[in-house]
């Protein structure tokens, strides 16, 4: 008799803090794995509340909560052994968990032992860390349990190897940025080959806030091949069996090959914009669009996230601005089939004008009037997204908000900043990628020098150094933390470099009020990366 064991990999998402549905999910999705076959089902880190649900969990009534859905799932489960993720409470500690349940009723928990703390994680800000290993046993094949951050460390292939364990069970809620699963990779094949164990790395998908989560889930068997991968940023069911030789099979279970650089960052943009509309009840998005790179690429994510039906796109045209960038913005609305209309700022305009007349008499005109334009924007769609009961996407990229190229409260304005993590030459890059799929985004559009059209012949370059140059000088300050003394032994101009660096010090308090946007790098602004923005620190 074959004592084979079938494993169901629930590559899903759970909204956070949605504990009822969350349970449902888990319940439904159970018994439909049992009823294809399955001997254990696994469910993502902390699938039961979400990922991450930060201060929620310092609620005592959101812990009672808790309490009453593992109680649900272990009750309505059978015929099957489930593995899922949830906080437990023990005393005053919480502890971030893997319920082990078999026929109603719970038969170990593994509670998590590395708790990260840093980047986009606080994890010790809540959950208490565990000290035991957990080895489960189905149908005479003996499997370990861990948690996300674990694997990325010995202790725990190692205690689960001292335990007896022949394979690795892991939940994660581990989010994306770029890189991110060739570094998962190279780990799990590290454990693979300190421990001679198989590997089933299961991660969830979805947009939460600032984070996605990419799936990506991964089997490797007990020699370190790659035996199975999920898809990126969809959900999934996905079906192996551990034969008794140890050997792993795919049980009509594709594999599903990597997507390229632009690809996968284009999905990650679109899975953001999908879910933090869809998850916070909005009916679809507004937009401004200028004509020009920015925007295009951010309505071809909004239409392909949402639908065309979804997204209003609104063209606000001034005394500076380019008839090139009216056709363009109504070619480019025209070909994604949006809703759009064009209303220009030049009455308002005008009206601040007058009204700030006398207080601006023999004042020249400089920055500020340039700002009540981009206010103005500003003002309309705030308006239309009120009164359309639609979110205001924003439009601005990670070089602008870097250094200040933005108006707070103008093209700031907004609900939701999809570029915000997106440099300027990896914009040009995504709109490649998406005209190759199909051509949207008209090619004058890519060509053209990019300008915010506030003044006479303006373009960015009057203000900023070629993208090529601030985007390098960026990565390396925001990103990697490098000195100045280091950036310019790198080959950069000192005086470019002290100018950038001194731009994004000082704007620290416009991107403290910027919205919420996708991050798709190791050093997001936003939780990522947390600088004060009072401060007598001046780099050297």
């Amino acid at each position: 008799m074959s004592n084979s064991v079938h494993i169901s990999l629930i590559q899903d998402s759970f909204l956070v803090g949605d504990i009822r549905a969350n349970t449902s999910k888990i319940i439904t999705l159970s018994e439909q794995a049992r009823q294809s076959g399955a001997d254990l089902v696994i469910f993502p880190e902390l699938a039961l509340t979400g990922y991450p649900p930060e201060d929620l969990l310092l609620r005592r009534d959101f812990i009672e909560q808790i309490d009453v859905a593992v109680k649900q799932v272990t009750q309505s489960v059978s015929g099957i052994d489930l593995l899922f993720g949830a906080p437990r409470c023990e005393g005053d500690r919480l502890y971030n968990s893997a319920f082990w349940l078999r026929d109603g009723e719970v038969r170990g928990v593994y509670d998590k032992y590395t708790l990260p703390n840093y980047a986009v994680f606080d994890e010790k800000r809540y959950f208490s860390s565990g000290q035991q290993p957990l080895v489960i046993d189905i149908k005479g094949t003996r499997l370990a349990v861990s948690i996300c951050e674990d694997i990325w460390y010995e202790v725990a292939m190692a205690d689960a190897r001292a335990a007896g364990a022949s394979a690795m069970l892991v939940l994660n809620a581990s989010p994306y940025n770029q890189g991110k699963y060739q570094q998962r990779l190279a780990v799990l094949q590290q454990r693979n080959k300190e421990t001679g164990m198989a590997i089933f790395y299961l991660n969830t998908v979805g947009g939460q806030d600032e984070l996605v989560f990419d799936g990506e889930s991964l089997v490797l068997n007990a020699s370190g091949e790659l035996i199975g991968r999920g898809p990126d940023f969809e959900a999934a069911q996905l079906k192996y069996c551990l034969h008794d030789n140890g050997d792993i099979e795919a049980v009509d279970t594709a594999f599903y090959q990597p997507l390229s650089e632009e690809a996968n960052v284009y999905k990650a943009l679109v899975t953001g914009v999908r879910d933090y509309v869809k998850n916070n009840g909005f009916e679809g998005v507004v937009l401004g669009l200028s004509g020009g790179v920015d925007s295009a690429l951010t309505l071809a994510i909004a239409v392909d996230a949402l639908g065309a039906d979804q997204v209003h796109a609104v063209m606000m045209p001034s005394r500076y601005t380019a008839q090139m960038s009216l056709d363009d913005a109504r070619a480019e609305a025209e070909i994604l089939g949006v809703d759009y209309r064009v209303i220009s700022i030049e009455p308002s305009f005008n009206a601040f004008l007058e009204t700030l007349s006398e207080a601006f008499e023999g004042k020249e005109a400089d920055a500020t009037e340039e700002n009540i334009q981009a206010r103005c924007r500003g003002v309309i769609l705030m308006a239309l997204s009120n009164k359309l009961h639609r979110m205001l996407l924003t439009t601005g990229n990670k070089s602008e908000m870097s250094v200040g190229y933005s108006t707070l409260y103008g093209d700031m304005a907004g609900g939701f900043a999809p570029l915000k993590d997106v440099n300027k030459l990896l914009v040009y890059r995504l709109c490649d990628y998406r005209n190759s799929v199909s051509p949207v985004i008209p090619q004058r559009v890519l060509d053209r020098p990019p300008s915010a059209e506030l003044r006479p012949d303006q373009v960015d370059q009057d203000s900023l150094p070629a993208y090529e140059v601030l985007d390098a000088i960026l990565a390396m300050s925001v990103e990697e933390d490098m000195s100045d003394e280091a950036i310019i032994a790198a080959g950069y101009d000192e005086a470019i470099v002290k100018r950038i660096v001194a731009m994004v010090q000082f704007n620290e308090y416009k991107r403290r009020q910027a919205p919420p946007g996708v991050r798709i790098t190791r050093r997001a602004f936003g939780r990522d990366r947390r600088y004060p923005i009072t401060s007598g620190y001046r780099r050297r």
